[in-house]
């Protein structure tokens, strides 16, 4: 049911980057859930349990998988919002798929083949997002991975393009492309303005261009948007240069409903 609304209307996938306490997770839920009710579109609610590839292996990864689950089955409960996380090992995809509506798989694991096998037997909608080395028509085999181990239910996801050194591009030509193979196509808004490992041991980024991020990537037929969203990015555990401000998410979104 989940899947066919969001072939029906535009998506919107929010959270914060990481799980950095539960009370974080229920402000912004909040958040969300009233965005999903006051324009009666689909959104689901995201954040990491275990950020492994952080810049440095000094950097919070957050509460890990037990207790990961414990948190968003609580805000499950409390909301009502389907839910959705990345995974990166194939063992983690049972144990997250009893939780989670959608598994999303990160961008560096996107052609791990054993990983998309145990995400589609879940049953669950997987969300494949492109990694920043592959082109749009690329995506067709991630896709087609899912689809031969039994599951239909596939989101590929638009995040940038390695530019150089520490900078990221968006070719947006990407989700035309991608949207030909019949999978609804979603943009990552927020990590598409990343600066990887550029900010001296972290990643930097700006998110002065979210807004126009999604506006472009509407103009190219984006079937649903990726933003992650935070009370206060600048003190944020994870992505803090790339998250919209909670407040503001909701002017960010508007423009992209009509």
């Amino acid at each position: 049911m989940l899947f066919d609304q969001m072939r029906q209307k535009p998506f919107f996938i929010l959270g914060p980057c990481v799980m950095e306490n539960q009370e974080l997770l229920y402000t912004v839920a909040e958040k969300v859930a009233e965005i999903g009710q006051k324009y009666n579109v689909p959104v689901i609610f995201k954040s990491s349990f275990d950020k492994a590839n952080r810049t440095s292996i000094h950097s919070y990864r957050g509460p890990g998988l037990e207790h990961g689950m414990e948190m968003l089955l609580k805000v499950k409960e409390r909301f009502g919002l389907p839910m959705t996380t990345d995974i990166h090992e194939p063992f983690q995809a049972e144990i997250v798929g009893q939780v989670v509506d959608i598994l999303q798989i990160p961008a560096f694991l996107c052609r791990q083949t054993d990983l998309l096998v145990a995400a589609a037997k879940t049953g669950k909608i997987v969300n494949v997002k492109k990694a920043q080395f592959l082109s749009g028509q690329d995506m067709f085999y991630p896709a087609q991975k899912v689809i031969e181990a039994g599951n239909n239910q596939v989101i590929l996801t638009e995040r940038g393009n390695m530019y150089g050194y520490n900078n990221l591009a968006v070719d947006f030509r990407n989700i035309y492309d991608m949207k030909a193979f019949g999978h609804p196509v979603c943009m990552d808004c927020t990590h598409s303005v990343q600066r990887p490992g550029g900010a001296g041991g972290k990643t930097g980024g700006d998110r002065t261009f979210v807004p126009m991020m999604a506006l472009a990537a509407k103009a190219f037929g984006a079937s649903g948007y990726f933003m992650e969203a935070h009370p206060d990015p600048d003190h944020a555990l994870s992505d803090g240069p790339n998250m919209v401000r909670l407040h503001e998410l909701e002017e960010v979104i508007k423009p992209l409903l009509g």
